[in-house]
């Protein structure tokens, strides 16, 4: 069982009428949302949590999670209203604009956190639901309780205009790297968290502090992974890209589902994974990813949309 950590909402996609006119086209959406979306259209075991609305947007969030075989168990229902991001694009690269103030996910409280089951194998945390509270503290607190447990996968997934407290989100984000087993990571959230240090400096501090795999996502140029072990180089798939909407959030569910295949998704054994299996992990995570960005909106592929030989071993 993989349980996604974090924020679901509406993009508001732009779109034009056949008149000319400039529309707004609302898509379910979220970065951990689409994790979880691509997840159980791979056919892993999935789980989803995070508050949920009980109004249009909410439901049509809740109807999407189900129709990709998500559950939805552990999200408490509340009638405040959901997350709404508006979208802008730039030569198909996606920027945002939330309205986010006293919503169904902002609102999340410590108490509102489940008792999860022993079979939850690995939770996927990160983006915007780590900035605003209670929200923020609360996602903190759940990672805190399964650390131990569970595979912990963190993409921190850096929104520079949402961030109100600069200081507190920087030392959130600190406190559950120390945590994580996975970390990835792109080089604008790098330039954000780490200014001037590369990519090889930060990755070797994280392992320090316990992390097993720590990913760098590097566009058409692939992905580099490194472990206590091992420094990868997988290229990127070529495609023609229709926008960047969830590509990220794909590829996450790419590795765990891999990793869970192969066998490699326990806190035990990840960060001695070999050469063979990190390499299959990072070759169809970016297979999943690149299906997504020859999609209109974060749209990841269903199992059977992708070349068998893609498919996990």
């Amino acid at each position: 069982m993989i349980i996604c950590c974090g924020e679901a909402l509406i993009d508001m996609l732009p779109r034009q009428l056949p008149d000319g006119t400039d529309v707004c086209m609302p898509v379910p959406g979220g970065a951990v949302f689409n994790t979880a979306i691509a997840l159980g259209r791979l056919g892993e075991d999935t789980h989803f949590f995070c508050g949920l609305s009980t109004d249009l947007y909410g439901r049509q969030l809740s109807a999407c999670l189900e129709a990709s075989h998500v559950k939805t168990t552990f999200c408490p229902r509340t009638s405040r209203p959901t997350t709404l991001a508006f979208v802008s694009l730039e030569d198909g690269n996606a920027e945002y604009t939330f309205y986010d103030e006293n919503t169904a996910g902002r609102m999340l409280e410590i108490t509102d956190l489940p008792d999860l089951p022993e079979q939850t194998q690995a939770m996927q945390f990160g983006a915007i639901s780590l900035v605003p509270e209670p929200c923020a503290s609360s996602f903190e607190q759940l990672m805190h309780r399964y650390c131990d447990s569970a595979v912990i996968a963190l993409d921190p997934n850096i929104r520079r205009s949402f961030i109100q407290n600069e200081p507190a989100y920087r030392d959130r984000i600190k406190r559950m790297c120390g945590l994580s087993d996975i970390i990835k990571v792109s080089q604008d959230d790098l330039d954000w968290l780490e200014p001037g240090k590369s990519f090889e400096t930060i990755a070797q501090e994280w392992l320090r502090t316990g992390a097993k795999i720590i990913l760098l996502t590097m566009g058409e140029n692939g992905v580099r992974a490194i472990t206590p072990s091992l420094d990868l180089v997988v290229s990127a798939v070529k495609v023609n890209v229709v926008d960047t909407v969830g590509a990220g959030d794909s590829f996450n569910a790419g590795i765990l589902a891999d990793l869970r295949k192969s066998g490699n998704l326990h806190k035990n054994t990840l960060g001695s994974i070999s050469e063979n299996s990190l390499r299959s992990a990072l070759t169809f995570a970016t297979r999943v990813a690149a299906y997504t960005v020859g999609q209109a909106g974060a749209n990841p592929p269903w199992a059977h949309e992708l070349p068998t030989q893609t498919q996990p071993s």
